[in-house]
């Protein structure tokens, strides 16, 4: 697998349960761009599913920069979170959120219940999911004058480069995205571009 592959979800995915003695698991699967993205998303649970006890989730975001998060909300300690966490990595993805509610059946379950119900209800989850794959992108914003704009469409052409945005005034702005690992050839043959300057950013 390339390097600059990953693989997510684009659409939120809902509807998985596992019961067990009288206690209802449901899985959601949410795609989240930052870590701001988890509380309106939790809020949102709870106000649905209001007669529920725990509210219990993990999340990861990033690809060459991970970062994570489990919360047991209640359960006993990595009881609940951990192994939802580990089916994430189960199924490779990131940029995800996945949570799952409990109603509480009445008969404890026991920590060894607890963590097969919340694995299984997320694995559900992700397993009715659309995983997709992605490929790092960077981002280049070039400039330059209009008189030049054919040259710089044929360069565009001739790389296969996507355009994500452009102006063309007197003074154009072209915003290209190109595959990361494709990103080192294209600074270079834009640093050698006469008339055209640019920026870079990763997205």
């Amino acid at each position: 697998m390339s390097e600059d592959v990953y693989f997510t979800i684009t659409s939120p995915a809902s509807g998985a349960i596992y019961k067990d003695k009288g206690s209802k698991f449901l899985g959601y699967a949410f795609p989240i761009t930052s870590e701001d993205d988890v509380k309106p998303i939790i809020e949102q649970l709870k106000k649905e599913h209001h007669a529920a006890r725990h509210w219990c989730y993990a999340w990861q975001l990033g690809v060459e920069d991970i970062k994570y998060r489990v919360n047991d909300d209640g359960e006993p300690s990595n009881s609940a979170g951990k192994p939802i966490y580990g089916q994430l990595l189960s199924k490779n993805v990131t940029n995800i959120l996945t949570v799952v509610v409990r109603y509480y059946g009445g008969i404890n379950l026991g920590v060894g219940g607890l963590i097969q119900a919340y694995k299984t209800a997320a694995q559900y989850c992700l397993e009715e999911a659309t995983i997709v794959e992605k490929r790092l992108q960077v981002t280049f914003t070039i400039k330059f004058e209009y008189k030049d704009l054919n040259n710089v469409m044929r360069f565009i052409k001739d790389n296969n480069l996507h355009i994500v945005s452009q102006t063309m005034e007197m003074n154009c702005n072209i915003k290209l995205s190109v595959r990361k690992t494709e990103a080192l050839k294209i600074e270079q043959l834009l640093t050698d571009f006469y008339g055209v300057d640019f920026t870079i950013n990763q997205s």
